[in-house]
């Protein structure tokens, strides 16, 4: 089967193109061809068609095939062109084939046109194949180095002998040089390393292992500023399998790391948090026992007896150790909160007399307060607390005196701080911070500060309490904390609360003097704690009383059925055996409807709230209470249910 050939023939004289289609012929092709005598039909016929070889005579009346060699040239096709002639002398050839002819033959000699065509399309062709590899491996070269360029981390390619042949623009700007700065030098002076390898060189293990390799490590800037690199080599192979050098891939991971240690902090936070409120909720049950005692024996002693003041200083320690208590709680956020709308300006403002004496009057307190500034929901006291904390703190870190700034602030947490902060939601918030122009904190006391009994105060100068219980504060009132510090600069606390742009309502007061302890109510006492049942029974009974005990609740309910007068009230523990203190009330209350309930516990967990054991309007004590606090509520209760039952439930007058 004759082979495919197109030819282009640039030639005046049909006869001899048909000579050469013949000879074709007889060679094996099977030609497509085209005549053309001018420089008109050759341009056309190279704009359009596609051609494997050229045939020209030397010399036309209308053309050369000097002028044709230039046209093909200047339209950059590679296309064998071959002069077949019969009147080019040697000197002609030679500057023909110098200009770009492939091959010039003879008329009288047309047997060597078939193997020079052969030969020139097969040349052709490889030129060609070789033009196409090389195009397709210097577009993959620019794919590949568009792609490193558009990379966020710092790409480097180096050789076995350590030094940088290329880098991407990432790279050079992480590092603060120009682009080309590091090329030519050895790695390691790019990581601040003048005079030799760096310790921690990861391609080091690389090229040994012929295996990646990775490690993390603190870089400086030509600025002096400094970064968390990640450093990951991977090694590159020659043909024999040997390792010939390495691409270094540096990603900036500092924002990461951050976000990484507040991640672990804040889980380590809430784990610390829930063994504190496990720790909190066993020693209120001892306290309650001690404080109330105390109390019960203070009662009973005449004001002379001369154990009188040792059985204050009981009830003194035991009321100290239950602040303790509190701060723990405060800390694994199991505080019960007494939470209101309010404006915390006239809450700093009326809270300032009382923090000026206690910062002394060496340090000037300065308040900020914003102008309309949006409401929260807080509880007062609480939020007493952190200003209270923080300026003993602030007081603590400045002893040669200085300045506290305490101020307030209309603020919106956008996306982005959310982004850099792991649990915030962004929003509307008040923002109110305390600055300090004390000795500030380094990295390591940084990351503790929160640690419940962490402090850098001498031994017995302080419990470590005081900033694990503001940041219980603020997490129990879904809130944030952020802390800005410098060495030898200060620190500043900033407190954001969630907005709530709510009225403030206006609350009536009800004066501690005019309520009454004593009563002559039945009251169920229903607590598994032993010591804690006791004497809550024993200081109602001293308070006039009729007293129902039971340690469980199948004991309560049992009570309750065979006990014929009224219960007027349930005082139950939240958390009992078997069943709730919550399911235990609604139980007994279907046969005693008069029945009020007041419940106490160590601390409320939020699963019982998520649960909804308790409701949001219930009455709650929490342990430990005092021989008073226990008298109040529970006369608070009861004096609340006779006034909307006063016909079902009669009391004495006092």
């Amino acid at each position: 089967m004759n082979k495919k050939l197109r030819v282009l023939l640039v030639e005046d004289s049909e006869d001899d193109a048909l000579l050469l289609v013949r000879h074709l012929r007889r060679g094996g092709y099977d030609p497509t061809f085209r005549r053309v005598e001018t420089p008109q039909d050759m341009r056309a016929a190279l704009e359009c068609e596609t051609w494997d070889v050229i045939v020209s005579d030397y010399s036309m009346p209308l053309f050369s095939a000097s002028a044709a060699m230039c046209m093909v040239n200047d339209t950059g096709l590679d296309i064998p062109f071959i002069i077949v002639s019969g009147t080019i002398g040697e000197e002609i050839a030679v500057a023909a084939m110098k200009a770009g002819a492939h091959d010039y033959i003879m008329k009288d000699n047309l047997k060597r046109l078939i193997p020079a065509i052969e030969r020139e399309v097969r040349d052709a062709l490889v030129r060609q194949e070789r033009t196409c590899t090389q195009k397709a491996l210097q577009e993959s070269e620019e794919r590949y180095r568009s792609l490193v360029e558009n990379l966020d981390m710092g790409i480097t390619l180096i050789d076995s002998n350590f030094t940088i042949v290329m880098t991407n623009a990432a790279r050079a700007k992480m590092f603060g040089c120009a682009d080309a700065d590091p090329i030519g030098h050895k790695c390691h002076v790019g990581f601040g390393q003048e005079n030799g390898m760096c310790a921690y060189c990861p391609a080091v293990r690389s090229m040994t292992t012929g295996q990646s390799a990775e490690v993390d490590a603190k870089i400086t800037r030509r600025d002096g500023t400094t970064f968390i690199a990640r450093i990951r080599a991977f090694p590159t192979f020659g043909d024999d399998g040997t390792v010939t050098g390495f691409i270094e891939v540096v990603d900036d991971v500092t924002d990461r790391k951050r976000l990484e240690q507040q991640l672990r902090q804040a889980a380590q936070m809430e784990a610390i948090g829930r063994l504190a409120g496990g720790v909190a909720h066993d020693f209120n049950n001892l306290l309650t026992a001690m404080i109330g005692y105390a109390d019960v024996l203070l009662q009973q002693m005449v004001k002379d007896d001369p154990l009188r003041e040792k059985v204050i200083q009981i009830t003194y320690a035991a009321e100290r150790a239950a602040v303790l208590t509190r701060q723990l709680l405060a800390f694994g956020r199991k505080q019960v909160l007494d939470v209101r709308v309010m404006d915390l300006n006239p809450v700093i403002a009326d809270f300032e007399k009382m923090l000026r004496r206690v910062v002394g009057e060496d340090i000037e307190l300065v308040t900020l307060l914003a102008s309309e500034l949006v409401t929260v929901r807080a509880d007062r006291s609480q939020i007493e607390q952190i200003l209270m904390n923080l300026a003993v703190n602030a007081r603590d870190a400045m002893p040669r005196g200085g300045a506290i700034t305490m101020e307030t602030a209309n603020i919106v947490l956008d996306e982005e701080y959310a982004k850099d902060h792991p649990g915030v939601t962004p929003g509307p918030y008040v923002k109110f911070s305390v600055t300090d122009t004390g000795s500030g904190m380094d990295n390591d006391t940084l990351t503790r500060i929160f640690d419940p009994f962490f402090t850098t105060k001498e031994e017995g100068q302080g419990t470590g309490l005081g900033l694990s219980t503001v940041y219980g504060i603020v997490k129990q009132h879904q809130g944030y904390i952020d802390v800005q510090t410098r060495m030898g600069g200060g620190t500043t606390f900033k407190i954001y609360l969630p907005a709530c742009q709510e009225p403030i309502a206006a609350v009536e007061e009800k004066p501690v003097s005019e309520l009454q302890l004593q009563g002559d109510e039945t009251v169920l006492v229903v607590e598994d704690e032993e010591i804690v049942r006791k004497v809550a029974c024993e200081v109602l009974e001293i308070l006039g009383y009729r007293v129902l005990d039971a340690a469980n609740p199948d004991t309560a309910m049992a009570v309750g059925q065979q006990h014929q007068g009224p219960i007027h009230l349930l005082l139950t523990d939240v958390i009992l055996p078997r069943m709730d203190g919550a399911s235990l009330y609604r139980e007994m209350n279907l046969s005693r409807p008069e029945m009020k309930v007041l419940y106490i516990s160590g601390y409320p967990e939020s699963s019982f709230l998520r649960r909804r054991l308790l409701k949001a309007d219930d009455d709650f004590l929490q342990k430990p209470f005092t021989f008073e606090t226990l008298g109040t509520r529970v006369r608070e209760v009861l004096d609340k249910a006779s006034s909307s039952d006063s016909a079902e439930l009669p009391r004495t007058q006092h």
